[in-house]
C-alpha cells in the first residue's frame, strides 16, 4: 500500500529584531521598515492594508533626498551620509521598493508613523548598500539622526501632501480636464448652425444652437480651469523648515529656504519655502482651496454629463437630439440596449469627489493650536479626487465626447413640435394674443401656424416671417 503524503509548506515568517525607543520589536526579516514602522502596521489594521498613497510615498522620497543635500550643504551632514540616502530616494522614485510601504491611512493624525516608515526603509537600506547586513545592531545610517535630520513628521507630511498634490494637478487632473474642455469646444465650433429648442424647468423653451449649448459647458471647465490653475501658488509653499511647532527648532539657518529650492529642482516644479510655517503646519488651507476647485469642477461634470446623457436619452421614446458613441452593451436581458455608461462614470467620480471635499473641509476645520492632525485623510481624499477628475475626463473624452454627433431628425421634430415658438409673435401681436395661439394649440393638439390662423391673429404668411427659428438664437 502507497502512502499518500502532504508537504505542508512552512508559512511561519522569520523575524529579525528591531529597537526604537520602546524597546525591542519583531520585525519580517526581508523587510527594510523598522520598529516603528511594525508597531504601527498592527496598531492600526483598519481599511486595506497598504493604503497610504503612493503619491505620498514618492513625494517623501523627493523632500528626504531633498533634506540630505540641504543638510550636506549647510555642513550638518557628511555628503557621504548624504549620497547614500541620495541613492535609496532615487530607488524608491524609480519604484524599486514597492513593498516597504505598508502603512494605511487611518493611524496617526499627523502622519508620524508613514513618516518614519520611509526613515527606516532609507536607513535600513543604505546601510545595505554600503555592505552591512540588514538587522545589524548598528547601521550606518540612522533613521532619526540622519535622514530625518532637519525634520519633523510635523513638517515633512505637509510638504509631502503639496508635493504630492501639486504633482498630481499638473500630471493627471489639468491635461485630463484640458483634453475634455478641447474636444467640446470644436464641437461648439462644429454644432454653431444646428438650430434646436432650448429647454428651461425641464420644459420647453426657447431655440437655441447645438453649439451654444455646448459653449456653455466649454465655458463651465475654463472657469473650473482657472479656478484651479489660481490654487497652485498657495499649494506650492512647503512647510519644510517649520520643524515641530513652525518655529524651526534644530534646523541650520537658511534651510527651509534652501531644501525648497532642492525639491523644486529634482522635481522640476515652482515650489519654495512657505511664507509662514505655523499656517502650514497648523492649517491646511491651501489643500482646502485646491480641492474647492475640484469641487467645482466635479459639479460642473455632474451637469455637464447629465445633460449630454438626457439630450442622448431613447433612442426612439425620449429627447434623442444626440448620438453618442456605442462601446459596449448595455442589458444582460434586453437585446441592443446601449447605455451612457461613460456618463454614469463621470457623475460617480463627481459625486466621490463632492464626499471628499465634506471630508477636507471638516478635517482641515480641526487644526488645533500648532498642528493639523488629519492630514493622511485630508492627503488621500485630496489625490483620490484629483487622479479621478483627471482620469475621468479622459476616459470620457476619449469614449464619449469626441464621438458626440447631433441626431438631425430629432433635432427637428423637437423643434417643429415646440409650443415656445410662439415667443417669436410676441413683438407683433403682444404677449396675451400669444398665449392663447400656444393654449389653443395645446389644448387641441394643433400646429402653432393652425393655431394662429384659426384664431384670425394672423396670415400664413406673417407666421413664416415671424416665426424662424434660426433667427431667435441670437449671435453668441
Amino acid at each position: 500500500m502507497s502512502t499518500l503524503t502532504i508537504n505542508i509548506p512552512d508559512t511561519e515568517p522569520y523575524f529579525r529584531t528591531e529597537h526604537d525607543s520602546m524597546g525591542a520589536v519583531q520585525v519580517p526579516a526581508e523587510k527594510y521598515w523598522g520598529a516603528q514602522t511594525e508597531r504601527s502596521r498592527n496598531n492600526f489594521k483598519i481599511g486595506p492594508k497598504a493604503s497610504m498613497p503612493a503619491e505620498i510615498i514618492e513625494a517623501f522620497a523627493y523632500l528626504k533626498k531633498a533634506a540630505a543635500y540641504a543638510n550636506t550643504e549647510l555642513d550638518v551632514l557628511p555628503a557621504d551620509k548624504r549620497d547614500l540616502i541620495a541613492m535609496v530616494c532615487d530607488e524608491i522614485l524609480a519604484g524599486k521598493l514597492p513593498d516597504e510601504f505598508p502603512l494605511v491611512i487611518w493611524q496617526t493624525g499627523s502622519g508620524t508613523q508613514s513618516n518614519m516608515n520611509v526613515n527606516e526603509v532609507i536607513a535600513n537600506r543604505a546601510h545595505v548598500l554600503h555592505g552591512g547586513v540588514l538587522g545589524d545592531s548598528k547601521t550606518v545610517i540612522h533613521p532619526n539622526d540622519d535622514v530625518n535630520k532637519s525634520q519633523s513628521s510635523n513638517d515633512t507630511f505637509p510638504t509631502a501632501m503639496h508635493v504630492a498634490a501639486y504633482k498630481m494637478l499638473i500630471y493627471v487632473t489639468i491635461p485630463g480636464i484640458e483634453a475634455l474642455r478641447d474636444t467640446l469646444k470644436a464641437k461648439s465650433e462644429a454644432f454653431k448652425n444646428v438650430v434646436k429648442i432650448g429647454r428651461t424647468h425641464l420644459m420647453d423653451a426657447t431655440p437655441l444652437t447645438l453649439g451654444q449649448e455646448i459653449s456653455g459647458y466649454v465655458s463651465q471647465l475654463d472657469h473650473g480651469l482657472r479656478a484651479l490653475t489660481n490654487t497652485l501658488d498657495h499649494l506650492s509653499e512647503l512647510a519644510l523648515g517649520g520643524s515641530a511647532v513652525g518655529t524651526g527648532m534644530n534646523t541650520p539657518e537658511g534651510y527651509d529656504v534652501k531644501v525648497a529650492e532642492y525639491i523644486a529642482r529634482f522635481t522640476n516644479l515652482p515650489f519654495r519655502t512657505a511664507d509662514n510655517k505655523f499656517e502650514a503646519l497648523s492649517a491646511h488651507d491651501a489643500m482646502v482651496e485646491s480641492h474647492g476647485a475640484l469641487k467645482q469642477i466635479a459639479v460642473s461634470l455632474m451637469m455637464i454629463a447629465n445633460n449630454i446623457r438626457m439630450l442622448a436619452s431613447g433612442p426612439r421614446c425620449s429627447i434623442g437630439e444626440l448620438h453618442l458613441p456605442e462601446n459596449e452593451p448595455g442589458s444582460s436581458i434586453m437585446p441592443g440596449k446601449i447605455n451612457p455608461t461613460q456618463n454614469e462614470a463621470v457623475t460617480m467620480v463627481a459625486a466621490q469627489v463632492m464626499g471628499n471635499d465634506v471630508s477636507i473641509s471638516i478635517a482641515g476645520s480641526n487644526g488645533q493650536f500648532q498642528l493639523n492632525v488629519f492630514k493622511p485623510v485630508m492627503a488621500a481624499s485630496f489625490l483620490q479626487s484629483a487622479r479621478l477628475i483627471g482620469e475621468a475626463c479622459t476616459s470620457f473624452n476619449e469614449h464619449c465626447a469626441m464621438g458626440i454627433e447631433p441626431n438631425y431628425d430629432g433635432i427637428k421634430k423637437h423643434l417643429e413640435a415646440s409650443l415656445m415658438l410662439v415667443t417669436a409673435l410676441n413683438p407683433h401681436i403682444g404677449y396675451e394674443n400669444s398665449a392663447r395661439i400656444a393654449q389653443k394649440a395645446m389644448k387641441e393638439n394643433l400646429s402653432l401656424r393652425e393655431s394662429a390662423i384659426g384664431l384670425k391673429l394672423m396670415t400664413s404668411k406673417q407666421f413664416d416671417e415671424w416665426v424662424k427659428p434660426a433667427n431667435m438664437v441670437g449671435t453668441l
